[in-house]
């Protein structure tokens, strides 16, 4: 087709067609290419709908990425374009590494909206103390605010701890508040155990952040946000310390009206800890709860949380959970999976499923109930009495059963978990390989991590294996060496060398001493091997 013709017809649609068709194309992308191109086309680019929030970053797996594939494209944004349609700006999504020169390159009187990602202390530390930015958009602006860090392991601790004490005297009108880390991988949180002062507001209303242990959550209720109504919280280490945590009576709940929970670690303290915590939470209208839980007086039901939540929460409208509960026992005559079925209906009118599995090598029961749709972030001890569905939220999981999980099963959660990040197996049992084989192979395209090292040999071949597993590459793998050895038939078998070199880091646990690193970098010869 002649390109003069399809400028033609192009330009003869109205505006109201091609401000839907820039709507549904990247705004990015629409503004790079059109731009100056003619007045109309500036003219509709200007529209709020269309130019009021702009996303200069992508999102991969391990860390969100720039945009901006080289300085001519940012210069071209920076020195022509958002100048151009700054006073329509409201949203930037930026990553660090441009986020000043584009915060500079126009005045914004209507941005409030902020998000930066990958960023680490020391950028924050010198894009906070510019006195252009700090005395002007950051302090009189900016309401909204989205921190991603993207520190190495070591340092991540302390930088975010760091931020979080420079974050409110900077942004002094913050409402809302997001905290996190730019993988699914659990080295971001707070890190301090005692309570830092300047990491208070008496404006913020939503604040969402992962914090190291119980008694920095409590630190976070002790009346430091005054004005606090949506907490949302995930918990990194659930250890029950009490001499560390103030007392209830010291919290300051009641203006909560909405409070998630998570923790992507089994846990014994939600009776004895949260229960009391959320009591206090009076106006409370909606809830989340996303925990795994030992219990010593029966499972977490319906039952239990009409009679220990519901019953309580007067104001409550909105309930979404997804909860196990553990309980050690020798006893196998407990309910039956068909039966539970018929026991439960709908909270909330929400629907709700449920399933329960007895491990006798483990003397372990477990009870998994849950609201569906799910918005879990976590999907722990995934059993083969896993019933599928789709669950988006989750980026971690794990999978652990006594019986042997076969090919067709995994396949399905791979399917019905598609955004997962970080994945543990751990399973002693062989496979049987007697059910119908289905050719269909497991996809992980968001894979970052892979932990196999507790596992029978069939499951290491299992995701190594091209034609069983597709990883989509830059994966941390741990594995056991001798599982390893045998599978690969000590580093020679050629159906695994496509998967092995998708693999980025490689930690091999009870390796020999004498170990030949010459074979193991030929067979995974794009790893770093530990």
């Amino acid at each position: 087709m002649n390109m003069e013709y399809s400028t033609v017809e192009f330009n003869d649609l109205s505006d109201e067609i091609l401000l839907i068709i820039f709507k549904n194309l990247d705004n990015f992308d629409v503004l790079y290419s059109l731009h100056n191109v003619n007045k109309r086309f500036n003219r509709i680019m200007r529209d709020p709908i269309f130019a009021s929030s702009l996303n200069f970053v992508k999102w991969s797996p391990r860390k969100f990425l720039s945009k901006f594939s080289s300085d001519v494209t940012l210069n071209r944004f920076r020195l022509q374009i958002l100048p151009d349609i700054s006073p329509k700006i409201k949203w930037f999504h930026l990553d660090a590494s441009s986020a000043k020169r584009v915060l500079l390159a126009a005045d914004y009187p209507n941005l409030y909206g902020l998000g930066l990602y990958n960023i680490k202390e020391k950028t924050a530390r010198r894009l906070f103390i510019d006195t252009r930015l700090s005395s002007g958009v950051f302090k009189n602006q900016i309401t909204t605010l989205i921190i991603t860090m993207n520190e190495r392991k070591n340092d991540n601790l302390l930088a975010s701890m760091k931020i979080c004490t420079r974050v409110f005297s900077v942004f002094i009108n913050l409402t809302y508040f997001k905290l996190t880390e730019s993988s699914c991988e659990d080295i971001f949180r707070l890190m301090s155990s005692f309570p830092i002062w300047r990491f208070s507001s008496s404006n913020l209303i939503v604040l969402n952040i992962k914090v190291q242990s119980l008694s920095q959550f409590v630190y976070l209720l002790d009346g430091r946000f005054s004005q606090l109504q949506t907490l949302v919280v995930d918990v990194v280490n659930t250890v029950f310390v009490r001499s560390l945590l103030l007392s209830n009576d010291k919290l300051k709940t009641t203006n909560l009206k909405c409070f998630v929970l998570s923790c992507g670690w089994e846990m014994s303290s939600f009776e004895e800890f949260f229960l009391p915590i959320i009591y206090g939470m009076t106006n409370l209208e909606e809830l989340g709860l996303y925990v795994t839980t030992y219990v010593d007086n029966g499972f977490i039901d319906e039952n239990y949380l009409k009679k220990n939540l519901l019953n309580r929460m007067s104001q409550l409208n909105i309930f979404q959970f997804d909860i196990r509960s553990l309980i050690i026992t020798n006893q196998m005559d407990l309910p039956l999976n068909k039966d539970i079925d018929k026991t439960f209906i709908d909270v909330h009118s929400r629907k709700t499923i449920s399933y329960f599995d007895f491990f006798p090598v483990r003397k372990l029961a477990q009870y998994h109930f849950y609201s569906y749709p799910s918005e879990t972030p976590y999907y722990l001890n995934i059993t083969n009495h896993f019933p599928g569905g789709l669950f988006e939220y989750v980026r971690k999981i794990s999978l652990y059963d006594e019986r042997p999980f076969e090919h067709n099963f995994l396949v399905q959660v791979s399917r019905s978990l598609p955004f997962v990040q970080h994945l543990s197996l751990t399973n002693h049992q062989q496979q049987k390989r007697e059910e119908s084989y289905n050719s269909s192979i497991a996809k992980y395209n968001h894979l970052i991590f892979l932990d196999i090292e507790d596992a029978h040999d069939d499951y290491v071949e299992e995701f190594l294996s091209s034609t069983n597993t597709y990883l989509n590459g830059n994966i941390n793998l741990v594995v056991n060496y001798n599982s390893l050895k045998r599978v690969t038939s000590n580093f020679t078998r050629d159906n695994m060398r496509l998967n092995c070199s998708k693999i980025e880091h490689i930690c091999i646990l009870d390796k020999p001493n004498n170990l030949n690193l010459d074979l193991i970098r030929d067979y995974f010869p794009f790893a770093f091997t530990r």
